[in-house]
């Protein structure tokens, strides 16, 4: 299929679902996107009971899609940049030390945790996975998803600091958790070839710090482009540029693309370069554009995500194992924020109950379903892809339609 009919397709999708959205459901626009489209792809089962057309022109329709490439390698970059365009830069300096503990060494406790532990739940009911392919999931799922927090808690009402903290931490830890998966998967991939610790580390430290650089030399760059002039409509060409060529960039140089483009949007949307960069018709204008892009890609994203349902091997036991993931995933996770935070609440005022909060409200999106989607068969990918998605579903379904209950009833007890 055409890539111009695979859009089209998608955003009159997107168009219809939303406005039954709005219309009636009137739920964040990520959870009611994906639930309108599971019920729209259940219906669809349902109906090829009797007359299986349609069912098998979706299944066509969306093994033509690679959700990996359209996430990682095109929509991630320009989600990433408006969610960090409209971080608060000032909070998030403030809170730069737990930020980057969570995201560093919080995912990479995450991911041997869930990794050991799914090892022998996976064996205890039956399935028999290697340890390396287990810490292959723990790195995919360990991450938080940014568009899937950043659509869900800017309507959750959580106290500001404790709110940097989630959107921070989802902004970057998604970056770290690409780097840490495409490690593991190397060695994976080559079990009997000797990978040293060194190679490792530089992998690593490529991708992260070249990451970071790029979008600091990117940010730099379109700041003086932006302050040398004063001409909305070129202004917002220029934003959108950084993020196009910042993106091939990193490609070809092999680095982090996703933490580049956080880097840039949060040099970008900093007060201090919006107060003598842009004027005040050029920042309405930008902050538009990158509103109403993230608005559209965050409904392709999760309409996508709810189609997906219908690639999976629906197995039983793959079912069950997705279904003890969950809370095995949310306790590795409570346990990776706690070292963090008990160093850092001695420095900085922690919110009462953060590392409950935080838990709940860090949730999995489209990013851990893509790199599911990237593993091989001798992976196990099948069984992976299937406890991604349950997990994933449940998240920001569960998750997020309770995380502002939750949030509110934390945080007025602490008051």
């Amino acid at each position: 299929m055409e890539y111009y009919s695979i859009a089209t397709i998608l955003i009159v999708l997107s168009a219809v679902f939303g406005y039954i959205n709005v219309r009636f459901l009137k739920l964040p626009i990520t959870i009611g996107l994906m639930l309108i489209t599971i019920v729209f792809t259940v219906v669809l089962v349902g109906v090829a009971q009797f007359d299986d057309t349609m069912l098998l022109r979706e299944k066509a329709f969306i093994n033509s899609i690679d959700f990996k490439t359209v996430l990682l390698d095109i929509m991630l970059s320009f989600l990433l940049f408006a969610g960090a365009l409209h971080t608060n830069f000032n909070q998030l300096k403030v809170q730069r030390g737990p930020i980057l503990a969570f995201a560093t060494l919080g995912v990479l406790v995450s991911t041997f945790l869930v990794g050991i532990i799914m090892f022998y739940v996976l064996h205890w009911i039956g399935i028999e996975v290697t340890f390396i392919n287990c810490l292959l999931f723990g790195a995919l799922i360990s991450p938080t998803d940014p568009i899937a927090v950043l659509g869900i808690l800017k309507k959750a009402g959580a106290p500001k600091k404790l709110e940097t903290k989630i959107v921070g931490e989802s902004l970057f830890n998604d970056g770290v958790g690409v780097v840490v998966f495409l490690t593991i998967f190397a060695i994976a991939a080559k079990p009997e070839a000797a990978i040293a610790f060194s190679d490792i580390a530089t992998l690593f430290g490529q991708e992260v710090i070249g990451g970071v650089a790029l979008g600091l030399f990117l940010g730099w760059i379109t700041y003086r482009l932006m302050k040398s002039i004063d001409n909305y409509e070129v202004e917002v060409i220029l934003t959108i540029s950084t993020v196009m060529g910042g993106t091939m960039l990193a490609h070809k140089f092999h680095l982090s693309a996703p933490l580049a483009m956080v880097t840039a949007g949060l040099i970008v949307g900093n007060d201090t370069v919006r107060n003598s960069a842009m004027s005040e018709t050029t920042e309405a204008y930008v902050d538009k554009f990158w509103e109403l892009i993230d608005v559209l890609l965050n409904t392709i994203l999760f309409i996508m995500i709810g189609m997906e349902m219908l690639v999976l091997t629906l197995d039983g036991k793959y079912i069950y194992a997705g279904l003890l993931a969950i809370p095995i995933i949310l306790m590795c996770r409570y346990m990776s924020l706690w070292l963090p935070i008990k160093f850092f609440s001695k420095r900085l005022d922690f919110v009462p109950k953060t590392n409950l909060i935080m838990t709940w409200g860090g949730l999995r999106g489209g990013i851990s379903i893509a790199l599911a989607l990237s593993l091989t068969q001798d992976m196990h990918r099948e069984l992976f892809l299937v406890i991604t998605y349950i997990v994933v579903i449940v998240s920001i379904v569960g998750q997020g339609l309770t995380v502002e209950p939750i949030i509110k009833r934390l945080t007025r007890k602490s008051d």
